[in-house]
């Protein structure tokens, strides 16, 4: 029973991963997630043994005598979680532009195809040492670019998943090396389980903490909440025709700074700039435009620069940022 529930968290994951690529921009590194999460979740369950016997009942045998095809299918499965990931870690790769991340996914990925195809039609060996070095390359960009916030947690749990599968690729190739035997599928042990729950943790850790801390922050709020509104109900009024124009303008200024916090992940993401934000509010205001105007092609900021610099209210900070947002579209 505790396999089935294993399988069915990692396919909860999937799901979660696939409801986000649903309600926000279907970028590369979240379409790859999506393909990673599901190929593991896919190996998890044939892995389990009735299904995998009821799998094998339907499927032909190998291409080599005496192998069976569910255990080259479930390293195939692999060696394509492994790919999938490998986009995901080359998003972060310096020599990987925002422009070029497209392509350098579908070298990736074709790469990632031929392996599977080895896998399954030649050499389940080749298979395990496609997923060891892929989960070693893997790995060393997660350490290499770890950082203590939600994202962070989130890709060293991943990380440590990952690592996992590696040593458990190398024991399995290992085995092939020395022993001239079919190759076997890995059994669900509870390493390969503990390995897949991780890297299913790791997938929706970030969604998970950012609405937990949203929770927390409602509810440290409410009291005052409640007692603001008490005293001021026109303040949650929904018809924003029969409220006052200081009142629409508050809610605009604080609409636009809640938007700006969204786009830059809740706060669960570093900026991929290294830059502090500069002390001049025209030149921070107009690099904030910038990537309004256009975030997926230019540097993800965080909300360092968000925040309003000092001396300055949110209020006349907005209006900076609004304008320099229209002189840009309007040249």
């Amino acid at each position: 029973m505790s396999f089935w529930l294993v399988a069915l968290a990692v396919w909860i994951a999937a799901g979660g991963r696939v409801g986000r690529v649903l309600v926000r921009p279907a970028t590369t590194v979240r379409v790859a997630i999506v393909a990673a999460v599901a190929s593991v979740a896919a190996a998890v369950t044939i892995g389990i043994p009735e299904v995998a016997d009821s799998v094998d009942r339907l499927l032909p045998n190998g291409v080599r005598a005496g192998e069976r095809l569910v255990p080259l299918l479930i390293i195939a499965l692999w060696v394509a979680f492994t790919a999938a990931t490998a986009v995901v870690a080359a998003a972060a790769w310096p020599i990987t532009s925002r422009e070029n991340l497209r392509r350098v996914a579908a070298a990736i990925y074709a790469i990632g195809a031929v392996f599977v195809a080895i896998t399954i039609f030649w050499s389940a060996k080749i298979g395990w040492a496609a997923i060891v070095v892929g989960c070693l390359v893997i790995v060393v960009t997660a350490v290499r670019n770890f950082d203590w916030t939600p994202l962070g947690r989130g890709v060293g749990i991943f990380a440590i998943g990952t690592a996992m599968v590696g040593v458990l690729a190398g024991v399995h190739f290992r085995e092939l090396m020395t022993k001239s035997v079919p190759a076997t599928r890995p059994t669900p042990t509870w390493a390969w389980l503990t390995a897949s729950l991780l890297i299913s943790i790791g997938a929706v850790w970030i969604l998970v903490e950012m609405w937990v801390r949203a929770r927390l922050l409602m509810r440290q709020v409410k009291v005052l909440h409640n007692a603001l509104i008490t005293r001021f109900p026109e303040v949650t009024q929904d018809d924003s025709s029969n409220t006052t124009t200081v009142l629409r303008a508050s809610d605009q200024v604080a609409h636009v700074m809640d938007a700006l916090y969204l786009l830059a992940g809740g706060g669960g993401a570093a900026s991929k700039s290294s830059e502090t934000p500069p002390a001049g509010r025209a030149e921070r205001a107009h690099a904030v435009a910038v990537w309004v105007r256009d975030p997926l092609n230019s540097t993800p900021l965080d909300t360092r620069w968000i925040a309003p610099p000092d001396g300055t209210s949110t209020r006349r900070w907005v209006s900076t940022i609004a304008q320099a947002y229209t002189n840009g579209a309007a040249s």
